[in-house]
């Protein structure tokens, strides 16, 4: 059987995959796994609950509230604010645990529920299961004064805005900055942050209906942002997703500073600092070639992991480092935050601008991205991709002919019968014909038929 939970907890169509029978029955489940320690301790637990604007997140979260309480739960509700905030004020109010409910970037229509531990971090799969082991069994409800309370958290969007501010290393005097929020759960928070750190915002995406989330805007579609940087003369342009647990950027010239280069940039800046624990930044597997490079010349060791924000914070946290991140935008600095934070992302970028007086672009420079090809061949049996002797002598031998100029990486999907193949070269042209001659193998050896 599928685990019900995901890479980011549980996400469907809203009102089809994501009831409010489940939203209630899960959210009763969390309670008594995650709310276990509080009860033996003869304390009601206390958990935070957030979303984003989608207009099935009103009713769903309605529902996680009811569940909650009704199990013997005192909620929180903090109401609209992004997915790092929800994990920031579940450690910041010493919460048992956290309620998210978004979908991040997907469409408006689907929607999802992930559960932060005590702290503000993510759940490891054991938990999961066992929240989902619990749906639905039978169990002895409070009553009278034993219920839990609902709270409007109405200080939860300040709280989160003066941390935010607290640990930005310089103000943003002088810069002039365009933001999209992707209408979704930073459209009020990150304009209003960045104004209060010194910056001229124009905003764009800012204007969330319910039905609108990453409709056209953010970080999946940088058009409108690249647009509206040139047109206003900006400094440069911020892109949330629909949660806002990511940040992509554009320069002054309208060129997309993808998530690689970002974390190249706060390495240095971190490095510079002092802050850049042992020197080295965590990244997965995917992030280019060009980083690696660029931070081997810098002094920066750099830790790789399989993809996924989860695995990335797994090794901040063993190895004690600072700074991680992906090549989408989730970039997580462990000394201030448990999840990635696209508001706090997108306000060190600025200030490493504000302070060196630097343009994005000439930053950016620091690293060159290689041309890099992904090929997704579907209808394979990807259990064999690492064991197959002839596939794997062929990835070898165009290793070994591009020479340390390039690499190629084959990874199953976790969820589908696809190998994806991904090459870098130093030339589009090179990259593409390694990855057209890599995919007949995999077709070939791999073949369901």
């Amino acid at each position: 059987m599928a685990r019900l939970f995901g890479t980011d907890g549980v996400r469907g169509l809203a009102n089809v995959d994501i009831t409010p029978e489940l939203a209630l029955s899960l959210s009763v489940a969390a309670a008594h796994v995650l709310g276990d320690a509080s009860l033996a301790q003869g304390r009601r637990p206390k958990a935070v609950v957030g979303r984003d604007p989608r207009a099935s997140g009103e009713f769903l979260s309605a529902a996680v509230v009811a569940g909650l309480a009704s199990a013997g739960v005192d909620v929180y509700d903090a109401g609209v604010l992004p997915t790092p905030a929800v994990a920031y004020l579940t450690a910041d109010t010493h919460a048992d645990f956290g309620v998210m409910l978004s979908a991040s970037h997907n469409a408006m229509p689907d929607n999802g529920i992930k559960f932060f531990a005590e702290g503000g971090h993510k759940l490891p799969d054991e938990v999961e299961d066992e929240i989902a082991a619990r749906l639905d069994q039978e169990w002895t409800r409070p009553t009278g004064a034993h219920v839990g309370r609902v709270h409007q958290m109405r200080d939860g969007h300040t709280r989160y805005i003066s941390h935010l501010l607290t640990v930005l290393p310089n103000r943003l005097d002088g810069l002039k900055i365009v933001i999209d929020g992707a209408h979704g759960a930073a459209s009020q928070v990150s304009p209003e942050v960045f104004r209060l750190a010194g910056a001229t915002v124009h905003e764009i995406g800012t204007e969330p209906d319910g039905l609108n989330i990453n409709d056209g805007y953010g970080s999946t579609h940088l058009e409108h942002l690249q647009e509206a940087v040139v047109a206003r003369g900006a400094d440069l342009g911020i892109a949330h997703d629909g949660d806002a647990d990511r940040c992509l950027a554009v320069d002054a010239d309208g060129v997309e500073v993808d998530g690689d280069q970002i974390m190249a940039i706060l390495a240095l800046a971190m490095k510079d600092r002092g802050a850049l624990a042992k020197d080295t930044l965590v990244t997965t597997v995917m992030s280019n070639l060009g980083l690696l490079q660029a931070m081997e010349r810098e002094g920066v060791s750099v830790v790789q992991t399989a993809v996924g924000d989860r695995y990335v914070l797994e090794e901040m946290r063993r190895s004690e480092l600072s700074l991680g991140g992906e090549q989408s935008g989730h970039v997580i600095f462990l000394d201030h935050g448990t999840t990635g934070d696209g508001v706090l992302t997108g306000l060190m970028l600025a200030a490493r601008v504000a302070d060196t007086q630097r343009s994005l672009a000439e930053l950016a420079g620091v690293m060159t991205r290689l041309p890099q090809v992904l090929v997704n061949v579907k209808g394979v049996d990807k259990s064999r991709v690492e064991t197959d002797e002839e596939l794997q002598m062929a990835v070898k031998a165009e290793e070994a002919a591009l020479a340390g100029s390039g690499r190629v990486l084959l990874r199953k999907s976790g969820t589908e019968p696809v190998v994806r193949v991904m090459v870098e070269a130093a030339e589009q042209e090179q990259a593409q014909a390694v990855a057209d001659r890599l995919v007949e193998v995999v077709r070939a050896r791999l073949s369901l038929a």
